[in-house]
């Protein structure tokens, strides 16, 4: 296809995301954003399983190459995506596993026509980035997270701050580690991701983020999911003075390019539920503590005891809740009849971040809800569970101020996830953060007024001319071999 009055055919990108629905729909969303623009053809690389969700995701002119897992693979029931584990501790050996689709990515490669110019890749499929390079093709690198994190990752790796606040002795858990690019910066222990808040991690996800790094490291760039106005002097900081780590792209919000919102002939129960508190005029509290990542039922019922108390105390809220078959507790949905739902299958996470009475959103604070809850002006309560969340926690709740922290049990602030957090806290920070979303005047309405502000500038972002859009841009133009290019090395 060639750009609109153009004869220069469009360059060609290949996208291929990690099998976690996070990484998965930022990158449809980015798919669709190349192709509006007129940018890039687009070819999405997913497997069988995930398949109907991807195209129910994409345009229509974007082409789907499924990879199908080896005969011997599928013999050993293994899942395709990593919403059917059962929590994040296989998640190494999961993505070694993945590893066996590298011969159908090569093979996938080699035979495109018109030639790729440009590989999208998951930092988590560290392999096809050396699958790509082997075949001439650049590659960009795609970590689902945001520049702080990744900062802050680099400065845990190079520092080890644990070992420095655990020689403290007993009052490390109120001591905190000053990063020295900056300052303002306070690390505690409760902050820095498991295992690094040991002072001597090892293990598989230490392997892994091992072979993310080197992934990251040889790419041609690395894509983040952020903007200027929201992360500008990280940004900055890595392409001006990270020495090992290629250029950083910030073309996001993603969300903001999905456009369309519609979801087919029939109306999702939960949207109909949302129209229906619109139409009273009640605010609707969102609650989502991620999809990858299982938590225990005891802390499931501590979460219903408290919605149900903030029910009580006139707090509507929609709850999506993993996995489908949680226990949370016998009549909880019958007692919160009208004032809560409860969904248990998947859903649009953006869509209804954007729907007009959500006015606070209860989250884990993966990247993917706390970006799309900026881009949306809906202010957070940040309950992170695991992986980089925390350190998101420390940049939306500490830095941007567009959210609250939910005050974390002593044996998860010593970094541990077994403490629970009551019900009386989770009813006293939905009572306060729905308080704050509906107050335009006053100290307590900050955090709202903060994301306002910060939606209108991810708007500005990603609209024409736009810090976003330029560098999305920049991006193609810089690193996308155009159609006819001869590749580093012809594919046998």
């Amino acid at each position: 296809m060639a750009a609109a009055g153009h004869d220069v055919p469009l360059p060609h990108v290949a996208i291929f995301p990690f099998m976690a629905r996070g990484h998965t729909v930022p990158m449809t969303h980015l798919a669709c954003l190349l192709r509006r623009r007129g940018l890039a053809t687009v070819t999405f690389f997913t497997t069988p399983g995930n398949a109907p969700f991807v195209r129910g995701q994409l345009d229509d002119d974007v082409a789907v190459v499924e990879l199908p897992f080896p005969d011997h693979v599928v013999a050993r029931g293994a899942a395709e995506c990593v919403e059917a584990l059962d929590s994040l501790f296989p998640l190494p050996a999961f993505v070694e596993a993945v590893s066996a689709l590298r011969p159908g990515l090569e093979a996938s490669l080699a035979a495109a026509r018109p030639r790729v110019g440009l590989l999208v890749a998951d930092a988590f499929l560290h392999w096809a980035h050396a699958s790509a390079a082997a075949l001439g093709v650049p590659t960009v690198a795609f970590l689902g997270g945001n520049m702080f994190a990744t900062i802050m990752r680099d400065v845990i790796l190079r520092d080890n701050p644990a070992a420095a606040l655990l020689s403290g002795g007993g009052g490390a858990e109120a001591a905190t580690f000053a990063v020295p690019e900056f300052p303002h910066v306070h690390l505690t222990l409760a902050d820095i991701p498991v295992p690094f808040n040991h002072p001597s991690p090892e293990g598989p996800i230490m392997e892994l983020n091992a072979k993310l790094g080197k992934a990251i490291a040889g790419s041609n760039g690395l894509i983040v999911n952020t903007f200027d106005a929201m992360e500008g002097r990280y940004v900055e900081h890595w392409n001006r003075d990270h020495r090992a780590g290629p250029r950083a792209w910030p073309i996001g919000p993603l969300c903001l390019a999905h456009g369309g919102t519609g979801t087919g002939a029939v109306e999702p129960s939960w949207m109909k539920w949302l129209d229906e508190k619109a139409a009273a005029g009640r605010a609707v509290l969102y609650v989502a503590l991620g999809t990858a990542m299982a938590i225990p039922d005891a802390q499931l019922r501590e979460v219903a005891g408290g919605l149900e108390a903030a029910a009580a105390a006139g707090v509507d809220f929609l709850w999506a809740v993993r996995p489908s078959d949680a226990d949370l507790g016998a009549g909880f949905e019958e007692r919160v009849e009208g004032r809560g739902m409860v969904v248990r299958e998947w859903v649009d996470q953006w869509r209804i971040l954007q729907h007009g009475c959500v006015r606070g959103f209860l989250s884990h604070c993966g990247w993917n809800s706390a970006v799309e809850s900026v881009a949306a002006g809906v202010p957070l309560a940040a309950w992170p569970m695991g992986a980089e969340q925390p350190l998101n926690a420390m940049l939306v709740v500490d830095e941007l101020r567009v959210g609250v922290r939910v005050p974390l049990a002593p044996a998860t602030a010593t970094g541990g996830h077994g403490g629970l957090v009551g019900s009386e806290v989770i009813a006293r920070v939905a009572r306060e953060l729905m308080i704050m979303a509906g107050e335009e005047k006053g100290g307590s309405g900050e955090a709202a007024r903060n994301v306002a502000a910060l939606a209108a500038k991810a708007r500005e972002a990603v609209g024409e001319g736009g810090s976003s859009w330029k560098a999305l841009e920049e991006m193609i133009a810089t690193l996308c071999h155009p159609v006819g290019d001869t590749p580093l090395l012809e594919s046998a």
